[in-house]
C-alpha cells in the first residue's frame, strides 16, 4: 500500500495484488473550493474502491465499510469530518479498469449457439438478424476469468482436475457474501451445468412414471429433461395478477393426484423475472410437505436482481425444507461463462446427499478443469464487474420497456430479476403466425417463443436484452417499425 485513508478514525487496509503493483487503481485528493462541511473525493478506476451499493469495498466480506450513500459512480464524496490521515495513492484488490459493455464482440463463426444457429433455427442470416433468444450475454466476462483461462493455456498441461478446496471455498464465500446463506463446502456437488443438475436430481430421487410439478410458464429445459427421463409433466400455471406472476396453491392442491414426487422451482423465475418472497417460498415448502414432494430450487439467476428486490435462497427462507431440498446455483449466468457448463447442486441433508453422491458415482460424473477455475476466479474477483453489469442491464431494461410498451397492445412484464424480458402480445389481437411474421421476418429479430415455456406462455415472446445498447436500440427500432401500422 502507498498512502493511507482513515474513515471515522478506522484505517482501511488495502492489499495490492501482484498484477496491480505497478499501477495505482485509486487515489484521493482534496476537493478544491468545497463548501462547509468540506469533502474530499475518492477517485477510482476500480470498482473495489468505490461505491458499491452504498459501500466502499476494499476487500470482500468483513472489511466492507459503509461510508457514504448513493448510486454507483466513478467517485465517492466523503464528508471530510469523517476522513483523516489521507494522502497519496491507494491500490485496491479486484478488477483494474472499467468494463466497456458497449464494445461489440464478434461472435459469428465462433461455434456460438446464439449466432451460428440463427439461420437454421430462425431462417435469419447472422449478417443482419439480431438474436435475442439464448440466455447468454454479449459481454466478455470479468478480467479475472479471462486471466484464469489464459494462465491455464500458458501452462499448457491439461490434466485431470483435483484439490477443489479453493473452488468450493469461493462458492461458499459468494453465497455468504451475496445472499447471507451459510453452507458447508462438503454439501456442494459439481454438475455439467444446471440442466444436467436438474436431470440428476430427477434421476436420483424419482422413478419413471412419477409426476414432476413445474410452475408454468417456466424455463423450457425442465420439460425436456422430464420427458427424456420418462417422467410425467404436471403443469401448475402461475397467475398473472396485474402483470406480476403469483402462485395459487389452492388450485395446485386440487391438481395433485398422489403420483407426483418432485416439484421444480425457478427462483428468480424465468421467464417473468419474479423474485419470490420469503412468504411465498415458505408456502411452497408447505405445499411440498402436504404432498410429500422433493423440491429442486433452481437459483441460477440469483445474482441478476435489480435494485429494490432481494433474492432469498429457499434454504434460508425455509430451513425446515432441508430433508427434501436440492438447491442449484451457478456462476455461469452471472458472469457469462455458460460455455464452461459448470453448475452446483447443494444438498445439506445427509441421507439425500449420500443418495445423490451414489448416483453421481454410478454415472461417472466429475468436473473438467476449465470450469471450476473460471468459477473460482469469477467468485473471488468478479464482484465489481457484476455491479457494473447490473447497472448496465437495468438501463437496458428501462429502455426496452419504454420502447416496447409504446407499441399498441404490447406489454412487457416488469422484471425484478434476469435480463430476459417477457412480453405479452395478446393485446394486439394478432395470432401466433402473424406475430412471428412481424418479429422474425419484418424486424429480423429472433426471440424465444412463449409456447415453449408451457401453459400461460402462448401469447408471449421472451427477449434477451443483455447486449450492447446500440444493438438493443436497433432491435427496438425494428420492432416498433414492424408494428407501426397498429398505431392507427
Amino acid at each position: 500500500m502507498v498512502g493511507s485513508l482513515h474513515v471515522d478514525h478506522v484505517p482501511l487496509t488495502i492489499a495490492i495484488p501482484a498484477y496491480a503493483r505497478e499501477r495505482p487503481l485509486a487515489w484521493i485528493e482534496p476537493r478544491a473550493g468545497s463548501i462547509t462541511p468540506p469533502y474530499c473525493t475518492v477517485l477510482t478506476n476500480s470498482r473495489n474502491c468505490t461505491l458499491i451499493r452504498g459501500a466502499l469495498c476494499v476487500r470482500e466480506g468483513p472489511s466492507r465499510m459503509t461510508i457514504a450513500r448513493g448510486s454507483l459512480s466513478s467517485f465517492a464524496e466523503i464528508p471530510r469530518n469523517r476522513v483523516s490521515n489521507w494522502s497519496g495513492f491507494l491500490h485496491a484488490t479486484g478488477e483494474p479498469g472499467f468494463m466497456d459493455f458497449d464494445q461489440i464482440i464478434e461472435r459469428r463463426q465462433t461455434h456460438s449457439l446464439k449466432w451460428d444457429m440463427l439461420q437454421s433455427l430462425y431462417g435469419l442470416s447472422p449478417d443482419d438478424g439480431i438474436p435475442m433468444w439464448v440466455a447468454d450475454m454479449e459481454f466478455k466476462p470479468p478480467e479475472s476469468v479471462q486471466r484464469a483461462v489464459l494462465e491455464m493455456a500458458e501452462h499448457g498441461v491439461f490434466g485431470y482436475y483435483g484439490d477443489d478446496r479453493s473452488y468450493l471455498v469461493a462458492i461458499r464465500n459468494w453465497l455468504r457474501r451475496r445472499h447471507d446463506w451459510e453452507i458447508e463446502t462438503d454439501w456442494i456437488f459439481t454438475a455439467h451445468g444446471l440442466v444436467n443438475g436438474t436431470a440428476l436430481c430427477i434421476d436420483a430421487f424419482t422413478e419413471p412414471g412419477d409426476g414432476i410439478v413445474i410452475f408454468t410458464p417456466v424455463y423450457h429445459a425442465f420439460s425436456r429433461v422430464i420427458r427424456g427421463l420418462s417422467r410425467e409433466i404436471v403443469e401448475c400455471e402461475l397467475v398473472n395478477r396485474d402483470g406480476r406472476y403469483v402462485m395459487d396453491f389452492e388450485a395446485y392442491d386440487a391438481r395433485m393426484t398422489g403420483r407426483e414426487s418432485m416439484a421444480i422451482l425457478c427462483s428468480p423465475h424465468n421467464p417473468g423475472g419474479r423474485v419470490w418472497t420469503g412468504e411465498e417460498l415458505g408456502e411452497l415448502v408447505r405445499f411440498c410437505e402436504r404432498h410429500d414432494l422433493f423440491l429442486v430450487s433452481d437459483e441460477i439467476h440469483q445474482d441478476l436482481v435489480f435494485d429494490g428486490n432481494r433474492h432469498i435462497p429457499t434454504a434460508v427462507a425455509a430451513p425446515r425444507s432441508s430433508d427434501r431440498l436440492m438447491t442449484l446455483t451457478a456462476a455461469t449466468k452471472t458472469f457469462n461463462i455458460a460455455g464452461c457448463h459448470t453448475g452446483n447442486v447443494i444438498i445439506s441433508d445427509g441421507d439425500l446427499h449420500q443418495r445423490f453422491a451414489t448416483r453421481m458415482m454410478g454415472l461417472g460424473i466429475s468436473p473438467g478443469s476449465f470450469g471450476p477455475n473460471m468459477v473460482e476466479a469469477a467468485y473471488n474477483d468478479g464482484e465489481p464487474w457484476l455491479e457494473d453489469l447490473l447497472t448496465y442491464l437495468d438501463d437496458n431494461r428501462k429502455l426496452f420497456d419504454e420502447k416496447v410498451n409504446s407499441i399498441p397492445g404490447v406489454a412487457s412484464m416488469p422484471l425484478e430479476a434476469t435480463y430476459l424480458a417477457w412480453v405479452d402480445f395478446s393485446g394486439t389481437g394478432l395470432g401466433y403466425k402473424e406475430l412471428v411474421e412481424r418479429i422474425q421476418k419484418r424486424a429480423a429479430v429472433a426471440p424465444s417463443h412463449g409456447h415453449t415455456f408451457g401453459s400461460g406462455g402462448e401469447q408471449f415472446m421472451r427477449f434477451n436484452f443483455a447486449c450492447q445498447r446500440p444493438v438493443l436500440q436497433e432491435a427496438l427500432d425494428r420492432l416498433q417499425l414492424a408494428f407501426s401500422d397498429l398505431a392507427g
